[in-house]
């Protein structure tokens, strides 16, 4: 008997666009990144990952979560950041955000705040 083979259709990343905005993240997000990185929060986080046709500041594939930080410029467009959250929580995701002046007022309280929603994401899928 034969081997069925299925082709899966693969989707190229745009990693260049991802390396972009990593080299040109916002103080607020390099400083929650100290915390995010190494799964210091007991989930391993990436940068800058493409969800549709956006990039999230902050994902964990395991959990479903993303991390946004919203700067400035969000303040001007949150018509389109509602959308973008709609967009990444039809794909599965749970979506968190916080303020540049969150992170940079108390980034020890939104990481806390993000390892609780860890907890609780954890507890929901591996009761």
């Amino acid at each position: 008997m034969g081997t069925l083979r299925v082709m899966v259709k693969f989707k190229p990343r745009d990693t260049q666009r991802a390396r972009e905005l990593r080299s040109q993240a916002t103080p607020a997000e390099r400083l929650l990144w100290r915390y995010l990185a190494r799964g210091q929060l007991d989930a391993k986080f990436s940068r800058q990952m493409p969800v549709g046709p956006y990039f999230a500041d902050f994902l964990c594939r395991e959990l479903m979560l993303v991390v946004e930080i919203d700067g400035f410029s969000h303040e001007m467009r949150q018509d389109s950041d509602a959308t973008r959250t709609q967009v990444i929580e039809a794909a599965g995701y749970r979506v968190l955000r916080f303020t540049n002046a969150e992170v940079l007022g108390n980034v020890e309280g939104v990481a806390q705040a993000i390892r609780m929603a860890v907890d609780v994401v954890r507890s929901l899928t591996h009761p």
